[in-house]
């Protein structure tokens, strides 16, 4: 309960009364009257506060909701007097979201219902709780406010922007993989898995020609082919402190996830399963692989809630945690960002993978060292600064091209380019047969 601004009026009225009557101007029997009619006044209106029922709310939000554009809540009001309250509400939505709509001062008729909608933006992924709606009702007389919490809570799941998932899905691998910045060659029927028989094209090789079907029906026949279905992919995320580092608005991990979702989108849509392990220090958590629609929703609800933390990733537990999960040969995408100081560690984790799977190591380039190192400046901190990013980008490069040379598939990209080297690299793999 607070006293509004007309108690206090009341309060500073009989405060001037009070003077009067010390200066003899105003006889003391009327400021002590004036005192009894603001306290009966007072309790009466209180009192009616304290019986007055509170609305009734319920709030219409969507279970789960994607990182990055705005959700619309909706909310249903309706009164619990037989007159219009005019109240002031604030939904009490998670803290550091964007906000449009709130707080808002409303008059709610008797017996009706009022609906009110209102945006959010969430800054993050992870579970989230509505906690119930505020609301601050006035006094018949105006005299008090009160502020109480109504209707229930409401849990939401902030996913990955998966709007541009729904966009890659209406397109065909080609266009969705070129949709994110993936460069495919044009190839005909070089897969290994049989697909149909069709007539000859210019070009097509003559290993391809089916010379029995050519026989029955007096014309060339060719035999076509597509990849191998029934592959796995297992995303190997790296959730250490490296991923903490900023590009675009979003932690190096969040341009990962989102990522891995459009790689995990283009190889479940060619028939392979997809698994994900994520890692940091010496804690995992393993997706085993998974097929079809079931397999992407798997992969969201796994991976909604992953956070990259401030500890340093353990490779060589991350990569025998794989090898104890993961018997059936796979592709294995380890995503991380490379320093000189793994050498030893990383080479020997991938060394440890590759006896048994197919490792592609993916490791992100960090935007603020490349500007460091292209802009020497004038002063001479710039200039020490500019020397130190460009040794520690030639010690990097040296690290990327040891593991090249022992046969390593090894992505050095910037966030923006991921998606589509990611992907493009894929396709590659497989088209060449080496899963």
């Amino acid at each position: 309960m607070r006293p509004a601004p007309l108690l206090l009026w009341l309060l500073l009225g009989w405060t001037v009364l009070g003077v009067l009557a010390s200066l003899g101007w105003l006889p003391l029997s009327a400021w002590l009257a004036a005192a009894v009619v603001i306290a009966l006044f007072a309790l009466v209106d209180v009192l009616r506060l304290r019986r007055m029922p509170s609305p009734e709310m319920q709030r219409d939000v969507v279970p789960v909701m994607p990182l990055g554009p705005p959700a619309t809540v909706s909310l249903r009001l309706r009164g619990g007097t037989r007159r219009t309250q005019a109240l002031r509400l604030h939904d009490l939505h998670p803290g550091g979201w964007v906000v449009h709509g709130m707080p808002r001062d409303v008059r709610l008729p008797p017996g009706r219902d009022l609906l009110l909608d209102y945006s959010v933006i969430p800054d993050a992924r992870g579970q989230f709780v509505f906690d119930g709606c505020q609301v601050q009702l006035r006094s018949p007389w105006r005299a008090w406010t009160a502020r109480r919490v109504i209707g229930a809570s409401s849990t939401v799941r902030v996913y990955p922007n998966f709007a541009s998932l729904a966009e890659l899905a209406g397109l065909s691998v080609e266009l969705a993989s070129r949709s994110v910045g993936a460069r495919l060659q044009r190839r005909r029927g070089e897969g290994t898995e049989f697909q149909e028989l069709r007539d000859y094209r210019v070009g097509d090789s003559l290993r391809k020609i089916d010379w029995k079907a050519t026989a029955r029906s007096s014309r060339l026949i060719s035999r076509e082919y597509r990849d191998e279905r029934n592959q796995q992919v297992v995303l190997m995320l790296d959730c250490g402190r490296r991923m903490l580092a900023q590009d675009d608005q979003l932690v190096h991990f969040d341009h990962v996830l989102n990522a891995s979702l459009a790689l995990a989108s283009i190889a479940l849509r060619q028939g392979d399963a997809v698994g994900m392990l994520a890692c940091t220090g010496q804690q995992q958590r393993w997706l085993p692989p998974q097929q079809g629609s079931l397999g992407m929703d798997m992969l969201l609800g796994a991976g909604y809630d992953l956070q990259a933390r401030p500890e340093a990733t353990d490779y060589l537990a991350a990569a025998s945690a794989l090898q104890a999960h993961q018997r059936r040969r796979a592709l294995v995408v380890l995503i991380t960002n490379v320093r000189d100081e793994d050498d030893v560690e990383l080479r020997a984790a991938v060394g440890m993978l590759s006896k048994r799977h197919l490792v592609m190591l993916v490791s992100l380039r960090e935007l603020a060292l490349d500007r460091a190192a292209s802009e020497p400046g004038e002063e001479l901190e710039d200039s020490i600064r500019s020397a130190a990013a460009m040794h520690y980008l030639a010690e990097r490069d040296r690290v990327h091209e040891s593991l090249r040379r022992e046969g390593i598939n090894t992505l050095d990209v910037s966030c923006s380019e991921l998606s589509g080297a990611l992907i493009e690299r894929y396709l590659a793999l497989k088209r060449s047969s080496r899963l």
